[in-house]
């Protein structure tokens, strides 16, 4: 646990300092009122930066060592105490109390700072009185000693070796309420990473696949490759395996439609995959299947979709195909190299397709890797993962699978059958997940195991290679979506396996890649989270016009 994760979820700044502070519109601002730079700072978990022309021509060296010194020197240690009791394995439920005496140091000090450039009107900037000061600013300085108090018993609860949080404190800043009087006691819930004595990971007998790829693996990727590029053309004649429909979706239980797709392009093949339920011998449901005709079927529904009352049941499933389409390959001409990575030849193209080769049975390697490692040093991991928390990691840990496939030159078509493999047995495969980043972040702390800028640097450049955009253009887009520690526990996670396999016994085994028998649709059966939810608003809201409706006519009706 680290103090940035703390002032990350405060948002709060901890430098300050130099101009001052103002009243203004309702709204506590620092900085400089004349050149309009500062901060606002009427929400402690939100802060806006103004930096004025004339500011940041004046922002020398010398004044950031002195904002710097100052946030330093106002910083407190802040004495507090604390009784953290353990719910379970991975929950721990913290009472934080501070004293009358530090609340009232923290004031003392928050003021000193004010009085010295405080504008009040009818006085120049700080030459009002101390107590027209305190009187004045006083709510705003309350919120801003809250937010310090906040911080820092946060700090302090950071310094326990004990504690390695998972997640983000469950912690209602908004309903924290500082006295006036006596003591400022708050509680809040953590997750945090289960304690467990280290399992032997030296010396574990691997299988490791290994693969000389020739001229056939090439041709077979190129293929592959190619297919993305390539053109649907109407085909005359009934459907077969491999060729493409046109079809509008229709998923309905007990007479009732759970959700649809019109005009979904789907390739035939043995299995059709969804975000919660899969159907077998799909190329045999279509098998010789024309334009204007419908197939039928059933589907079982996951226990792990998002809709509780659909968990385990089986629904109906209608294709209305419009058309049968078959694949038309692209000639790989000087315009398609150029549009496929600016390649100057064939011979250039294929050498790329080499490295994804390799790159996607190095990542093959470790999966295998990480699968039976964990299987091993998981065997004693019998932690009871809340459900709340398996729900939240689960976002994170498809994101993550996503970031690794992209980094080893995986398709978009293969990605997403993974991604609905992965959702449709969600709790199991999130809880396996965190069970080995567990041990493997343990590993690594033992073993000093660090990430790298130049890590980062590679992860994003395989990744931008694989997805057209530029390193810097994923690099943004990964920041955007707070996608950087996801990246940051991959490149451990990749260092702690490559140690181990140092360590490892191996046994070598042949690989082959299997051909794809899966196609996958981006669509949840019983409807998405998002879904679910505006569907419960607006139950919610029916209810509450018809209890108003029944108020409107016995004024005495229960609520």
């Amino acid at each position: 646990m680290v103090r940035a994760f703390w002032e990350r979820l405060l948002g709060k700044a901890v430098r300050r300092g130099g101009a001052g502070f103002f009243f203004l519109d309702d709204t506590f601002w620092s900085g400089n009122r004349d050149s309009g730079a500062g901060r606002i700072i009427s929400n402690p978990f939100t802060s806006i930066d103004f930096m004025s022309s004339t500011e940041q021509n004046a922002n020398t060296n010398e004044q950031n060592d002195h904002a710097e010194q100052v946030a330093e020197d106002t910083a407190p240690d802040l004495k507090i105490s604390s009784d953290i009791q353990e719910v379970s394995a991975c929950e721990r439920r913290i009472k934080v109390s501070i004293d009358r005496a530090e609340i009232d140091r923290y004031f003392t000090n928050e003021f000193d700072e004010l009085a010295e450039s405080a504008y009040v009107p009818g006085f120049r900037s700080g030459k009002a009185p101390r107590a027209l000061v305190e009187k004045r600013f006083r709510k705003e300085v309350a919120e801003r000693v809250k937010s310090s108090l906040v911080l820092d018993a946060l700090g302090k609860i950071n310094d326990d070796p004990s504690l390695t949080p998972i997640s983000e404190p469950d912690l209602d800043y908004a309903t924290l309420l500082l006295p006036e009087e006596g003591p400022f006691v708050f509680e809040f819930s953590l997750e945090v990473r289960p304690e467990f004595d280290l399992p032997d990971w030296k010396g574990i007998a691997i299988e490791k696949p290994v693969r000389e790829f020739g001229a056939a693996d090439i041709d077979q990727a190129v293929e592959r490759i190619l297919a993305s590029s390539g053109k649907l053309e109407k085909k005359e004649g009934p459907a077969e395996s491999g060729d493409y429909i046109t079809t509008t979706i229709t998923f309905s239980h007990e007479g009732n439609t759970l959700s649809s797709a019109k005009n979904e392009t789907i390739r035939i093949r043995s299995t059709l995959s969804f975000h919660d339920g899969s159907i077998r011998e799909f190329d045999k449901l279509m098998a010789g299947v024309l334009p204007g005709e419908t197939r039928q079927t059933e589907l079982v529904i996951s226990d792990d979709t998002a809709n509780p009352d659909l968990r385990g049941k089986t629904v109906a499933v209608s294709f209305e195909v419009s058309e049968v389409n078959r694949m038309v390959m692209p000639e790989l001409n000087k315009e398609l190299l150029e549009q496929l990575g600016g390649f100057e030849n064939v011979g250039d193209f294929r050498d790329a397709v080499l490295d994804i080769l390799k790159r996607q049975l190095e990542h093959e390697q470790n999966r295998r890797a990480r699968r039976q490692i964990t299987e091993k040093l998981t065997v004693a991991a019998n932690w009871d993962l809340p459900q709340g928390l398996l729900k939240r990691q689960s976002e994170r840990e498809l994101r993550r699978v996503i970031l690794e496939l992209k980094r080893s030159g995986y398709p978009d078509e293969a990605i997403q059958t993974q991604l609905n493999i992965l959702r449709q047995n969600s709790a199991a495969s999130t809880a396996q997940a965190l069970k080995e980043h567990f041990i493997l972040e343990r590993i690594a702390e033992v073993e000093q195991i660090e990430e790298t800028q130049q890590d980062y640097d590679l992860e994003i450049a395989l990744i931008a290679s694989q997805s057209g955009m530029t390193p810097r253009r994923v690099r943004a887009q990964l920041e955007k979506q707070g996608d950087m520690d996801i990246l940051r526990n991959q490149v451990i996670e990749r260092k702690v396996l490559a140690l181990i396999l140092e360590n490892a016994k191996f046994t070598e085994v042949p690989f082959d890649f299997e051909e794809a028998q899966d196609e996958a649709v981006d669509l949840a059966v019983g409807g998405s989270e998002a879904d679910i939810a505006e569907v419960d608003e607006e139950d919610l809201k029916a209810v509450n016009r018809e209890q108003i409706e029944k108020r409107m006519i016995d004024p005495n009706a229960r609520k």
